[in-house]
């Protein structure tokens, strides 16, 4: 193929990469709601986990700076190794290479903090020293300032990265509702982190397929605490 980049993403074709999804690099973020990039991050797990994408997750610095990692991915990836590093740029780190090289597949889906340095050098470098493409999830990344995620996604776009969005990359690797055997996982995701279009499915689940209602789960009552 003369532009391997008019392939679509597939689950068979392409890998993932978290970078720095830690409280610290999180706290810097203001080119999105940190709550909506938090959404972003944990439904492109899922759908990744959906999908049995071969996943790399790393970190920088946990103890000394950055925090660990949000407990809703490894919750996503309970057994996952995590890559913990201290260059700014993954690439440098031999393990992070050794776990992309192990995976095999020269589509790179990346999602990490923060846009303008993290991703920034490891799309850069990636690209430059071993020919991967780079799929730059933009809604599942964050920057600075809105200034410098938007620069640096120019900046990468310019060098020949694909910018992307999580729900992008999800419908991309389903492609066809045919495909049933990962239907019902994409609708519960979709209903959970899709915000409008998981609206839109209830309520389509609602009037058009007729689906009962969910009755809520009963608890017992808690006691009363007794006044003083």
């Amino acid at each position: 193929m003369s532009n391997p980049k008019l392939e679509v993403l597939t689950p068979q074709n392409c890998q993932l990469i978290f970078i720095d999804h830690q409280p610290q690099m999180a706290f810097g973020v203001q080119s999105i709601d940190r709550q909506v990039l938090k959404n972003n991050v944990i439904g492109l797990a899922k759908a990744a986990k959906i999908f049995n994408i071969p996943t790399t997750i790393t970190t920088v610095e946990s103890e000394s700076f950055s925090g660990f990692t949000y407990p809703e991915l490894l919750d996503v990836f309970p057994n996952q190794k995590l890559l913990e590093r201290t260059s700014m740029n993954s690439w440098d780190d031999q393990k992070v290479r050794d776990a992309l090289a192990a995976a095999g597949r020269k589509k790179v889906v990346v999602s990490g903090l923060w846009t303008e340095v993290c991703n920034n050098t490891f799309a850069l470098s990636a690209m430059h020293d071993a020919d991967y493409e780079i799929y730059m999830v933009a809604d599942a990344s964050g920057g600075t300032s809105k200034e410098a995620h938007d620069y640096a996604m120019q900046r990468m776009v310019q060098a020949g990265v694909v910018p992307v969005t999580w729900q992008q990359v999800l419908l991309e690797w389903q492609r066809d509702w045919a495909h049933r055997d990962t239907y019902d996982a994409v609708m519960a995701l979709v209903k959970e982190h899709s915000g409008a279009y998981g609206m839109g499915v209830d309520y389509a689940y609602t009037m058009v397929h007729k689906a009962k209602q969910r009755t809520s789960t009963q608890h017992e009552a808690v006691p009363a605490v007794p006044a003083r």
